[in-house]
Order: structure tokens, then sequence, then C-alpha cells
């Protein structure tokens, strides 16, 4: 695995330092107030585990699974609820918790969705952004750094499954995916 990564965006001080300022700035903005975590599985399991270990407010966790990508490594934008939350949001603050928006049309269409949930509020937190991509605008509240159009493995994110347990965020040489 480690020979089919062609250069490292970061390692794990610089992913760790990145989560912690996201940590800081939710710990200030939710001061006196309980959240919701929701997960987006699979590719936040890491980041969501790094990120929750480092808020001080009250949070409860939930999950879902939604996806345009399937083994393909440009979205589908035909967006797939496979695992939705487990509770009602109704009343209450949420955050999303993503590791990386490229074309936005997943994040898009999951913010409407839960809108019509009436929670008290609902923001984004997401480790990545990759804005040379986006089809549809996604405003995120918290963001860790922009990308170039490259593709990245590792802290979660994958390829085809793969590559999810690389402790670092690192480009995917071309011929892997190609």
């Amino acid at each position: 695995m480690l020979n089919d990564i062609s250069k490292i965006l970061f390692d794990e001080k610089q992913l760790n330092t990145m989560v912690q300022k996201l940590a800081d700035r939710i710990n200030s903005d939710y001061a006196g107030k309980q959240i919701i975590l929701v997960g987006l599985l699979k590719g936040s399991v890491v980041f969501l585990s790094d990120l929750m270990r480092k808020i001080k407010v009250p949070c409860t966790v939930d999950f879902m699974v939604v996806s345009s990508y399937g083994a393909s490594t440009v979205s589908s934008g035909n967006v797939k609820i496979s695992r939705d939350l487990s509770s009602s949001i109704e009343g209450k603050n949420v955050l999303i918790v993503e590791d990386i928006i490229d074309s936005g049309n997943t994040l898009s269409c999951l913010l409407e969705l839960l809108k019509c949930r009436n929670p008290e509020s609902l923001k984004l937190c997401s480790l990545l952004s990759k804005p040379s991509r986006r089809e549809k605008e996604v405003y995120i509240d918290y963001l860790g750094t922009e990308i170039p159009d490259e593709f990245v493995v590792g802290y979660g994110l994958d390829y085809n499954e793969l590559y999810r347990n690389l402790p670092y965020l690192g480009v995917l040489k071309p011929e892997v995916y190609s």
C-alpha cells in the first residue's frame, strides 16, 4: 500500500493540529449547549473519533451512510442513503462530520433532507474541501483545509475500501485507480 502513495499531504502531527483547531472553534461556538455529531460513514470515522475526543461540550454521536461514489473516484451525482439516523434531531443542535467535500452533491442533498427534520441548528464540519471539483455550493461551517484536485487517501479516506488505515493523508498514484 505504501508504494501506491506519491506524496504525503498531511502527516499525523499536522492532522492533530488541524483537528484541535476545529475542536477549539466548536467548543467555543457550542459553549453551554449540547450537540449531536453525525458522522458520515465510512470516511469520517477516524476524523470523527479524533475530533470528538477534543470536544469538551456535551455531545452524542450518530451515524449515516450516504454515498455517491461507489468504487469510482468521481461522484455519480446519485445520492444513496444506506443508513439513516437512529434518533430524531428535531429541536437539537446537529453537526455533520464529513471527511471531504468534493462535488458537493452528497452534502447538498443531505443538508436539505436534515433541514426538513427541524433541528435547532444544522452545521457542517469537514476535514477537507476540494473547491475546484464543486458542482453544488455547500457552506462549510468548520473546515480543516482546502486541498488541490488530487485523489487523497488515508486517515479514513479510501479508494475502493483500501487505505483508510494510513495514519496520514497521502496522494494516491494515478496508475492505481486509472
